[in-house]
């Protein structure tokens, strides 16, 4: 009968019940999160959205959103049985503001047809990440995605002007004027963004646009060691003021990207570590970069790209890192962490240990946006169940005052350790929130604070 129901307002063609259909969307992309439910509905409006919503309340029906389904926290799957709410069909992209340099994009259009529409244009959009291709804009604004450029341009709560959502209540709440002065109270889309679904779907945003960059040059740099590596994207953001982003690399981590892909060494010999870094402007940066980099302790060598295709084959040594992982086997378990700049070297060369401690043999491998301080930490070679190495990384990290998630959410997967970055009181804050905004616990209620 409730099915009937939401066929009634989606369409019984977007109400997907057959197993194997609806099994690519109780598991994650990393593999390690795996769910069942009895339905996926695909909505394609606010109006549909705040339906479906309305009917869940009603029959207290509790809902997982879900987007590109690129997360890898265990918080876009129905882990507990719950209803999928598929936001991909919310994929219309607004004309661009060029005046004001925003546009408007549904929360089911990919990161990448955000950008593309914004360098059409004549802008440019401040986020990237490998996964751009398939990463809606939705998921994007429920974990606060970061990536390449955060160093630059900040995450995607720094390009966040407005949304568009369904609060747990079934209200439709609506701010899209994309003013960027405007202290008339809660910054609603502030707080959705980051909330995992938690307070409700978001269905669009009002996103800002940044002035192109066009001229770009790229380099790998072979450094001496981890510290090296650290050191010099510390400087270089420093002295610097074109650098668009900074990436760390180990030379296991190379190596394996080379093996799986095909791809040649980046270098003509191996170093321990890797930085790879970009700068971009309107004018040539090279200039600027050569003469940084030459003031740079520990550099081995370096290849240097200069177009945009060599560019991203550059780009691929650190894009292709997840899939090389990936390769290994078992899911792996992957933590992404922010470290304090005052400590990070000495952590990088530090959790390989903290790993062997609790999982002997394990393999560890570390690479990440060192620019803003966000390693990710993959393990392979221990259970995907087996909790013992996240729960002594994340205890490690929050030691030292890092995060223990930087981009991709708490998730189910972090939910437990969530108390190491926040107090007592921030956790009964975000409770009442919770609550206010969704009453009957239907939203995502096993994710991030949770009600489940």
């Amino acid at each position: 009968m409730l099915l009937r129901a939401f066929s009634d307002v989606v369409g019984r063609v977007h109400v997907l019940t057959e197993t194997d259909v609806v099994a690519s969307y109780a598991v994650d992309w990393t593999g390690r999160y795996r769910g069942e439910t009895a339905a996926v509905l695909r909505p394609g409006s606010v109006e549909e959205v705040a339906a479906v919503v309305a009917l869940c309340r009603e029959h207290g029906v509790p809902v997982v959103p879900q987007g590109g389904n690129t997360g890898m926290v265990g918080g876009g799957v129905p882990l507990h049985g719950e209803l999928v709410v598929s936001l991909r069909r919310l994929s219309r992209v607004g004309p661009v503001d060029a005046a004001a340099g925003q546009l408007t994009a549904g929360a089911g259009v990919t990161l990448a047809d955000v950008q593309a529409a914004a360098r059409e244009a004549g802008w440019a959009y401040g986020v990237d990440l490998g996964g751009r291709d398939s990463a809606t804009i939705g998921g994007n604004v429920a974990t606060n995605a970061g990536g390449l450029r955060v160093l630059r341009y900040g995450d995607t709560r720094a390009q966040l002007l407005g949304v568009q959502a369904v609060l747990g209540t079934g209200d439709v709440v609506e701010h899209l004027g994309g003013l960027v002065k405007d202290n008339t109270g809660y910054a609603l889309h502030s707080l959705l963004c980051g909330s995992e679904g938690t307070l409700g779907l978001v269905t669009a945003v009002r996103l800002r646009l940044v002035p192109p960059a066009p001229a770009r040059v790229a380099a790998i740099l072979g450094m001496k060691d981890a510290a090296s590596a650290v050191a010099a994207a510390q400087e270089l953001r420093r002295t610097l003021p074109t650098l668009s982003a900074a990436e760390l690399m180990l030379r296991a981590g190379v190596e394996l990207v080379c093996s799986v892909s095909g791809a040649p060494p980046p270098l003509a010999a191996p170093s321990d570590a890797y930085l790879l870094v970009e700068a971009s402007g309107t004018a040539d940066p090279t200039p600027e970069l050569s003469a940084a980099v030459a003031s740079l302790a520990g550099v081995e060598d370096a290849a240097v790209a200069e177009d945009p295709q060599r560019i991203a084959a550059l780009f691929r040594y650190r894009e292709g890192h997840t899939e090389a992982v990936n390769s290994l086997g078992a899911p792996p378990h992957k933590l992404d962490v922010t470290l304090p700049n005052s400590v990070l070297a000495e952590m990088v060369e530090r959790l390989p240990s903290v790993v062997e401690a609790v999982a002997p043999g394990a393999s560890v491998w570390l690479f990440g946006h060192v620019g803003d301080g966000n390693v990710h930490v993959n393990v392979t070679g221990v259970e995907p169940d087996d909790e013992r190495v996240d729960d002594a990384v994340f205890r490690a990290v929050a030691e030292v005052g890092g995060s223990i998630s930087a981009e991709h959410g708490v998730g189910t997967a972090k939910r437990r350790w969530l108390e190491l970055n926040r107090s007592a009181a921030e956790l009964r804050a975000f409770a009442s929130i919770k609550h206010a905004l969704d009453p009957d616990g239907i939203m995502n209620p096993h994710v991030l604070v949770g009600s489940g």
